[in-house]
């Protein structure tokens, strides 16, 4: 591995992340986050305003009569959309895009007229006018372009906006008890709700004015649903990430070059990720976008030399956008760069285990249990091959594609940081597969097939562990057969060093387990144990730690301590962990003719079984 790690400034280059970003003044966002949030403040006083009566004559009048909030019924009604709109345009404003800034500017002027034409209140438009000023001061800084969404954002929209504003009529119709004719049922309040959103009147009656103000009202929300719905579904697509044969091309030319570097290179060759180059094409970042965070994995691609380049284009691109940088898993090295060039901090998030393969030998008391694991299913008939994937035949190879996705374990695919996300590619030829074979007198769906694991390059001499599956009908310890395996049969393909799995926070369970931990280490332990229940940490550290590897951190890198929920979200999303899309019906998803993303690194179950 060459090319040294390139340095810059080295006055700034000794002080924290902290201190140069007061150095270099307050973050430009921080004026957009506050106008987002006065802009919900005044959404929520307007849709106050047009709901119920009595706060709109309350001593909070002066305040919540920001936008139309008049007494009158089409007032009301625009009081109430208006602060819908003001709703959904704050988390826009919050993020700087251009789109809901464009959209605000033009709703506070027609709020304030319609408040001094319907109410002749100044008060109220010289607090429209009071949002308005700083929004046209700080045009510029409202420059995001827009985030790219499929128009399947249009049917969830329509569910989404559909439930808010039954749940927001059903307030409506039942905020005017004194105007109230009779005593409508629950099922005639829905009715008229319903009835009320498509513009045609409903069961519920009242007295004097109040029937047209309810009817003002469900009617404004009916036309924001349709209208936002109608605008996602019409609006022009954007794509989601996926890299082109033209980025893969480039990217694989890079690995060939400087793949040795980092074991989750290989990753970055994941067809769901979009990618960044940086000026001279020397170096890459892949990324993904979750919930508006621009997500990396691992350290950049190509020469050390031009990661600054890339890392640059990769910041602009989330400020061309508003999203959120973090990068996960990255190595010391990658962090240090990182966080020198854009001021982001870094945070141990674990430990990665790469055993050396010259000093792996299954003798000693060390390795007693895994050598008696591994010759007792030696002795119950197992035997193991290793290969590569181009010297396996296509039908053997398809049979493995399928048992994989079969013996999966769970409904939704995992991986993004650790996984490639497919198995058997052509393209993929240089991937090790280990698998374990058993006769059996009544032989499964895929013959004498029991456990399958999956291998990607790292550089020219090594490996780091992809996938892990096995038939749940296979007697225990297939992962350690299958490792002890693929480490025994490096030498024959030149390997001397294999990544397996990562381990969170591994020197915290290490340290606090010991004598002489501190308190404040034990409680910190004892609460990843607790958490090890349904997210495998304990388990997955003492799993890798049979095979006595090598321990080298890894780190998350990310803007700011408040970034820190909202980036595990993303990355847990992104890991196929948590699933915020609502599912479509099948016949509705759309067929792809790039593989579907199939394996997470670490396959829970399975080390809970071993």
């Amino acid at each position: 591995m060459s090319g040294k790690v390139p340095q810059r400034s080295p006055q700034l280059g000794h002080l924290s992340s902290r201190v140069r970003n007061v150095l270099r003044g307050p973050r430009p966002e921080a004026v957009p986050i506050l106008l987002g949030r006065a802009c919900a403040l005044v959404g929520l006083l307007d849709v106050a305003a047009g709901v119920f009566p009595r706060f709109r004559h309350s001593r909070m009048h002066a305040i919540a009569e920001v936008l139309p909030g008049a007494t009158g019924p089409f007032a009301a009604a625009l009081s109430l959309s208006a602060g819908v709109l003001l709703l959904l345009l704050a988390h826009g404003l919050k993020r700087g895009k251009r789109r809901a800034w464009r959209a605000a500017v033009v709703l506070l002027p027609a709020g304030a007229v319609a408040q001094f034409t319907y109410r002749h209140s100044v008060i109220g438009v010289l607090i429209s006018l009071a949002l308005l000023a700083p929004l046209l001061r700080h045009r510029d800084q409202f420059a995001a372009l827009p985030d790219p969404r499929s128009r399947w954002r249009a049917l969830a929209n329509f569910v989404l906006m559909g439930a808010g504003s039954l749940a927001l009529g059903l307030v409506i119709v039942s905020a005017h008890p004194k105007t109230l004719v009779g005593d409508p049922s629950l099922a005639d309040r829905i009715t008229h709700v319903l009835y009320g959103l498509f513009g045609f009147e409903g069961p519920v009656d009242y007295q004097g004015t109040t029937s047209w103000t309810v009817a003002f009202s469900l009617g404004a929300l009916g036309l924001l649903t349709a209208i936002t719905t109608i605008y996602l579904a019409f609006r022009p697509e954007h794509p989601a990430a996926a890299l082109t044969e033209d980025d893969e091309a480039r990217l694989r030319a890079l690995l060939a070059k400087h793949g040795g570097r980092d074991s989750l290179g290989h990753f970055a060759l994941r067809r769901d990720k979009a990618v960044v180059f940086s000026p001279s094409g020397k170096a890459a970042v892949t990324y993904r976008v979750v919930s508006g965070v621009m997500l990396a994995s691992g350290d950049p691609i190509g020469d050390v030399e031009a990661w600054p380049g890339a890392i640059e284009r990769f910041m602009d691109e989330a400020r061309a956008h508003s999203w959120t940088p973090a990068v996960m898993g990255c190595s010391e090295t990658g962090a240090e760069v990182w966080t020198r060039e854009t001021g982001l901090d870094a945070l141990e998030l674990g430990d990665e285990a790469v055993v050396d393969v010259p000093d792996f030998s299954l003798t000693g008391r060390a390795m007693r249990n895994v050598r008696q694991m591994v010759k007792r299913i030696e002795r119950a008939g197992y035997e193991t091959r290793v290969r590569r994937v181009r010297d396996l035949g296509e039908t053997e190879l398809e049979r493995i594609r399928q048992a994989a996705e079969d013996w999966r374990g769970t409904d939704t695919e995992r991986g993004f940081s650790m996984a490639l996300g497919r198995v058997g590619d052509p393209s993929d030829g240089d991937c090790l597969i280990a698998t374990a074979h058993k006769d059996d007198d009544e032989p499964g769906p895929y013959g004498d097939l029991k456990a399958i694991l999956h291998f990607v390059p790292w550089g020219t001499d090594g490996v780091s562990l992809d996938l892990m599956r096995r038939d749940r009908a296979a007697d225990p310890g297939m992962n350690e057969l299958l490792i002890v395996a693929a480490l025994q049969a490096a030498p024959k393909f030149d390997i001397a060093r294999v990544s397996l799995n990562f381990a969170m926070f591994r020197s915290a369970l290490a340290r606090g387990e010991k004598i002489g931990a501190g308190p404040v280490l034990r409680a910190w332990r004892g609460l990843l144990v607790f958490l090890s229940r349904w997210f495998q940490i304990e388990s997955l550290y003492k799993f890798n730690a049979k095979f006595q590897p090598r321990w080298e951190p890894r780190f998350v890198v990310y803007r700011a301590s408040a970034d820190l929920p909202r980036l595990g979200l993303a990355a847990m999303q992104a890991e196929g962990f948590v699933n915020m899309a609502l599912p479509l019906p099948r016949f509705l998803r759309r067929r792809t003719a790039a593989p579907r993303p199939c394996a997470h690194r670490v396959a829970e179950r399975d080390i809970q079984a071993a």
